[in-house]
């Protein structure tokens, strides 16, 4: 009779030492190792973990790039899709929006009457700004706003941008964009690039030192439409468009 009475207790303890050990590794779970689960590129060297990051951001077909910069005094918000190919997207710079589009080398910029001095100026500045507004225009390579504004949509030219960090460069905090588990590079400066710690070790978000702007990145690979637009909405404006107001 004592056996029998002494199984529901065993069981009882048992279920109890059961949910404890449960207890206890959620508890460890908590503050245990942050980098369980993940690609494990946080335990690696701030130089090898930028090395990695750099190369998966090199062999990404296509990137999604987005936030702000400032540069000489002005301060541009970016909205691009980039290719190896080209890109296409918004930008914003001296409170004027408009369009970039590039598809190999040629250069197509897309913006309201405004952006090309339809406020002010003479009646003929006036009809001209007009006729532009609306309108893609081709931008000669040879043009000084050919070069300002097809870094824009470069790529391997923006991402450059992303390593730049002040030496010396340390492996920084555990954080998360946009849900997604990072580690942080932290240049000595106070810039920083977020690496992804999930799948492939992709920089998901960069912060310029002294407050200079933040970019995020994503859709890292995921391809997008890219064509020149039709002749008919293209006006070829010449060499004209390095006087038109930016």
């Amino acid at each position: 009779m004592r056996s029998v009475r002494e199984k529901p207790r065993r069981r009882q303890a048992i279920a109890g030492v059961t949910a404890a050990g449960a207890l206890l590794s959620g508890c460890l779970g908590m503050g245990g190792d942050p980098d369980a689960g993940t690609n494990g590129v946080a335990k690696l060297t701030a130089g090898t973990i930028a090395a990695r990051a750099r190369a998966a951001a090199d062999a990404a077909p296509a990137v999604h790039l987005a936030g702000t910069v400032s540069a000489a005094g002005n301060t541009y918000s970016l909205d691009m899709r980039l290719r190896g190919d080209g890109g296409v997207g918004t930008v914003t710079a001296k409170g004027s929006t408009f369009q970039l589009l590039r598809v190999d080398t040629a250069l197509y910029l897309k913006a309201g009457a405004d952006f090309w001095g339809g406020t002010g100026g003479s009646a003929d500045a006036k009809a001209a700004a007009r006729k532009l507004g609306g309108q893609y225009v081709q931008v000669p390579p040879g043009d000084p706003a050919y070069q300002q504004f097809s870094g824009l949509t470069d790529k391997k030219l923006l991402l450059s941008d992303l390593f730049v960090l002040d030496a010396p460069v340390t492996v920084g905090d555990h954080r998360k964009v946009n849900g997604t588990k990072t580690i942080a590079l932290a240049g000595h400066g106070g810039g920083s690039l977020d690496v992804s710690l999930q799948g492939t070790p992709y920089p998901l978000r960069y912060q310029r030192a002294g407050r200079a702007g933040t970019l995020t990145l994503s859709e890292w690979g995921q391809d997008f439409p890219l064509a020149a637009p039709d002749k008919a909405d293209v006006l070829d404006y010449g060499k004209a468009l390095g006087t038109a107001k930016k």
